[in-house]
């Protein structure tokens, strides 16, 4: 199991590398791949410190795997070699990797822990998921679990583990439930965090290495604040 973060001056956390990929521990703002903004993704700060630390003079070759919402922050894969990409690609589109996140809110979902099945309806216009009980039209079905892990003064924290991969999927569920996320203002919560983040975290990520076929777990630190650090004095 991996829990440790490499520094260097670009400021990344580097949670794992080798020759074929590169495990980042992302933070809230950074956004994983260039968008409409125009605000330097994650993934050209990592090519740039690949170039810098191995000299290489020529162009930097980095897959994105997957990605995390900008307001989140936590585990991101990038592939350093077309063959972990290719591999790496294939695991999660077929689910062969389990993703464990954790959640601080405010309002005590229903139940201590349960299975949510929703139907999530996304939309294109907001860039939000609607979450419903029952399938509607283009929608997809999206399910995980979730437990309560612990209960600090005024908010709860829990570790979810996805079933399916949805837009949004996390913060629309648990707004459903009618426990939005700790400052997502976008599914219900009633007050943004100063850092323009949400509490919801990519804690923990299983998977084969796509080239030496080791199992890996590696775990993500949580963000350095007041509720994630008494979070995790708690857990640990």
């Amino acid at each position: 199991m991996i829990e440790k973060i490499v520094s260097n001056k670009n400021n990344l956390q580097i949670l794992h590398e080798d020759n074929h990929i590169i495990v980042i521990n992302k933070r809230v703002g950074d956004i994983v791949q260039g968008d409409k903004t125009g605000d330097k993704p994650l993934s050209e700060i990592v090519k740039e410190y690949i170039k810098e630390k191995y000299n290489k003079p020529n162009e930097v070759f980095l897959g994105v795997v997957h990605r995390l919402d900008r307001p989140t922050t936590g585990i991101v894969v990038f592939a350093k070699t077309s063959k972990a990409l290719e591999r790496l690609n294939k695991m999660f589109s077929e689910r062969e990797t389990h993703k464990t996140y954790w959640a601080i809110v405010k309002n005590k979902p229903p139940k201590n822990n349960d299975i949510l099945i929703h139907y999530l309806k996304r939309n294109e216009k907001n860039n939000t998921s609607k979450a419903h009980l029952k399938e509607v039209p283009d929608s997809k079905k999206a399910s995980l679990d979730y437990t309560i892990i612990t209960e600090l003064n005024s908010y709860f924290a829990l570790e979810i583990n996805l079933h399916t991969g949805r837009h949004h999927q996390i913060r629309a569920q648990l707004q459903a439930i009618g426990s939005p996320i700790k400052g997502d203002l976008k599914y219900g919560f009633e007050r943004s965090n100063p850092d323009g983040g949400i509490h919801l975290h990519a804690r923990k990520l299983n998977f084969i290495h796509p080239v030496s076929k080791e199992e890996l777990t590696i775990i993500a630190p949580v963000p350095n604040d007041v509720i994630w650090n008494a979070v995790s004095n708690q857990i640990v």
